[in-house]
């Protein structure tokens, strides 16, 4: 197991980067594989905290004065999201490095569902 941690972790560090090194040079390693999942989902949550916050934004800026004081007060919730993603991220990274295959808190089951064979 020593050896497959390295790869997991690089999958957090480099982001797309180490994904592409573990899909091609360590793609029999299942540690390194389930790292990386949990890393692309992790990004995937990001982007869906994103695209939900500008879709809401969207539709709040069809009422007239206080849509767009609100689409703009809900970007505190955009941030608070992006808090919680680096703190996933350093757990994810730590859980690499000590050999541990356990979801992320929170959003690690959701994106294993999602994103195992």
């Amino acid at each position: 197991m020593n050896g497959s941690r390295y790869p997991a972790f690089v999958a957090y560090l480099l982001g797309p980067f180490g994904w592409l090194y573990v899909g091609i040079f360590q793609r029999k390693n299942r540690f390194a594989v389930y790292h990386t999942l949990q890393a692309i989902g992790l990004l995937l949550f990001i982007v869906a905290v994103f695209i939900g916050w500008y879709v809401l934004a969207w539709l709040l800026s069809w009422i007239p004065v206080a849509g767009p004081l609100l689409g703009i007060m809900l970007f505190a919730l955009v941030i608070a999201a992006l808090l919680v993603a680096v703190v996933l991220w350093i757990v994810g990274m730590s859980y690499a490095l000590r050999g541990r295959m356990a979801p992320l808190p929170m959003v690690g089951r959701l994106i294993a569902r999602l994103l195992s064979d």
